[in-house]
């Protein structure tokens, strides 16, 4: 069980979040980014560097994740990836991509990104909330609990 975080556009609170969560719970997070992330000094959580170039963290991640394993990115296109490979991705808005909801969501987007790169949509998502934040704190914390739960009981 572990956590992999695309680091790169991760917003402050979801990484301070997932900081504490992995020391508290004591559960594997890797920080995954083109640049170099500054991260708390702790036996559960580390980061890779993967070097500059589009979808290189993307692809380390999928590259490495296991089946179960959370990862948390606002990247739709790596989600699908993600949940294609049998993990679940967390956006730090709080949604949850399964294999029922991520084929939708990725139409959506390449829909949308049509629609900006012809002009007929401007602008981009509502800033972070604080309902975004407690959104993504109470997934999370579903995560972390159900798969602790599986790791006492032995089930898969």
């Amino acid at each position: 069980m572990q956590i992999w975080m695309d680091g790169d556009a991760c917003p402050g609170e979801v990484k301070d979040l997932l900081f504490r969560t992995a020391q508290r719970r004591k559960i594997h997070l890797t920080v995954v980014a083109n640049l170099s992330i500054r991260i708390p000094r702790s036996p559960h959580i580390d980061s890779m560097v993967v070097g500059a170039g589009a979808n290189l963290a993307d692809l380390r991640i999928v590259e490495l994740l296991a089946p179960g394993d959370l990862v948390v990115t606002a990247d739709i296109p790596l989600a699908a990836a993600v949940v294609k490979k049998g993990g679940l991705a967390l956006n730090p808005r709080g949604e949850l991509y399964t294999e029922h909801n991520v084929g939708d969501r990725l139409a959506t987007r390449n829909m949308m990104d049509d629609l900006r790169g012809g002009g007929q949509i401007t602008g981009g998502p509502s800033n972070y909330s604080q309902k975004d934040k407690q959104a993504f704190a109470n997934q999370l914390d579903r995560w972390v609990t159900r798969m602790l739960r599986c790791d006492a009981t032995g089930d898969a």
